[in-house]
């Protein structure tokens, strides 16, 4: 919240919707959860091959 751009603009139009910090921290988890869901199925499909250590 202190250092990225974006973040501070999310967190300024949802203070200034009435929202407390509280819940602005909130709804900055439920976003970040669904960023990172987003992705898996990606990283699900496409695992990392294995190295044989020989």
């Amino acid at each position: 919240m202190k250092y990225a751009r974006r973040t501070q603009e999310y967190v300024a139009r949802h203070t200034a919707g009435g929202m407390t910090e509280k819940d602005v921290v909130r709804c900055l988890k439920r976003f970040v959860a669904r960023e990172v869901y987003r992705h898996l199925p990606r990283m699900i499909r496409t695992p990392e091959p294995l190295r044989q250590t020989a």
